[in-house]
């Protein structure tokens, strides 16, 4: 089973960064890397960004390419999500996730099995 505990989330006037870690313990040799994901109120969860373990292929949606980088750290299982030029429309609960067994990385949140507990980033205008 995968555990999956996420930090660095908080409170950052536009403009400003923040950076978020996911650290993943537990049966992760057969999935081939991590997604973020985040859901703002009211409105359904969306694809951020993704990354596999091997080779380090990165994926990002558009409305955060160029201000957020998405890395990791293979041998802490750790993936990072640097945050850079928030908007106040960043604001949401980020989840980072584990996509299913030999599931590629991909921005639909079907493909993941595993969530963290989410942690709250709130931008002010």
């Amino acid at each position: 089973q995968v555990q999956l505990v996420e930090s660095g989330g908080g409170l950052v006037q536009a403009g400003g960064s923040l950076r978020l870690s996911c650290a993943a313990s537990g049966g992760t040799s057969s999935r081939y890397g991590m997604g973020w994901f985040r859901q703002a109120p009211g409105k359904e969860r969306e694809f951020v960004a993704a990354i596999t373990w091997s080779g380090g292929s990165t994926y990002y949606a558009d409305s955060v390419k160029g201000r957020f980088t998405i890395s990791r750290e293979n041998a802490k299982n750790t993936v990072y999500l640097q945050m850079n030029s928030l908007k106040p429309e960043d604001t949401a609960v980020y989840y980072c996730a584990s996509p299913k067994p030999f599931y590629s990385v991909n921005s639909n949140a079907k493909s993941y099995d595993y969530w963290g507990q989410g942690t709250q980033v709130t931008v002010s205008s």
